[in-house]
């Protein structure tokens, strides 16, 4: 069986999609990152591998996110590309006629604009964490609750809470303050669902022209609250895929595939030995130049397979040697 990776390591979660030569998802895994990206991509590949029938033959791997490259060493990447490519094809092979695609990760936020099937504008938020999953994962532990009930429970309001969003410090202080008003806390989880959306729709998607069909994505697509608040302030049906939590990491195996099949050759996955092996990294200050980037560096058995980092490739350049 010919099969194509695709691995999507965030700060918060790690995402493994593998398709078939069609392009079609055969399985995929989504877990938590844990500060540890090395660990869960070799973890990650190991349970991928258990997944699968003995006969299938990796044809390509592509990753993407905020450990991109991190991963790519790792794995044998043949392409590595940013998130905003990624979740733009994966939203694409599912949605042609897509004209926005909002994502919302644990970390950071992003919208999209495509026109004709090309991405004509977008926009992240990667400094505050107040319009990303981190912000309901914070409120619900305050509220003790499970993650999973905060938007099966925000469905039964009945009268919204108007909760200040532009801040997760502001936000819970609001929260308290609306606790002791006597605010129900079904009303409360509605309210802060409407903040997160404010507060997207406010930066993220400030001066962009959203036209539907939109597409949301991402982890925090599976909060019924999220959507309807959404929905309600762009008065319009939002569109969740099927596998929204995994799109990057399909995007990703999408345009590994697209890339072996333009290079006509082999693909340089380093194979599933790689979860049993030795990695380590660490960092240095490039005196170069007076940019004095941070360049980071990855090990296996003493010998630096790679560098990355830099404003110039004087060290990637380096590693190649």
């Amino acid at each position: 069986m010919e099969v194509y990776f695709g691995i999507d390591v965030g700060s918060v979660t790690t995402k493994f999609a593998v398709l078939d030569r069609y392009d079609q998802l055969i399985t995929s895994l989504y877990s938590r990152t844990q500060g540890k990206p090395i660990a869960m991509v070799q973890q990650g590949l190991k349970q991928i591998r258990e997944k699968l029938p003995a006969d299938i033959e990796v044809c390509g791997i592509g990753t993407t996110g905020s450990a991109r490259y991190l991963a790519g060493v790792i794995a044998g990447a043949d392409v590595i590309k940013n998130e905003i490519t990624s979740q733009a094809v994966a939203a694409l092979q599912y949605v042609p006629e897509a004209k926005t695609i909002m994502e919302i990760g644990g970390q950071d936020s992003k919208i999209i604009i495509l026109r004709d099937g090309i991405v004509t504008d977008f926009g992240m938020n990667t400094v505050c964490a107040a319009g990303t999953g981190s912000f309901i994962d914070h409120q619900a532990l305050r509220l003790d609750m499970r993650v999973e009930e905060f938007g099966e429970r925000s469905l039964q309001s009945k009268s919204p809470a108007r909760i200040a969003g532009r801040c997760t410090v502001f936000a819970e202080s609001d929260m308290i303050h609306k606790q002791q008003m006597g605010h129900s806390i079904e009303d409360i989880l509605y309210g802060l669902c409407q903040a997160l959306v404010r507060n997207y729709l406010n930066n993220i998607g400030l001066g962009k022209q959203i036209l539907p069909p939109i597409v949301f994505q991402g982890g925090v697509a599976f909060n019924q609250g999220i959507v309807r608040a959404f929905e309600e302030s762009l008065n319009t049906k939002i569109i969740v895929p099927p596998h929204h939590e995994v799109m990057g990491a399909i995007g990703a195996a999408i345009l590994a595939h697209e890339q072996i099949m333009e290079r006509g050759d082999g693909t340089k996955f380093k194979g599933f030995g790689i979860s049993q092996a030795s990695f380590h990294t660490s960092s240095f200050e490039c005196k170069a130049c007076p940019n004095l980037c941070e360049i980071v560096q990855i090990f296996l058995d003493g010998k630096v397979l790679a560098r990355w980092g830099g404003r110039c490739d004087l060290w990637e350049r380096a590693s190649t040697k």
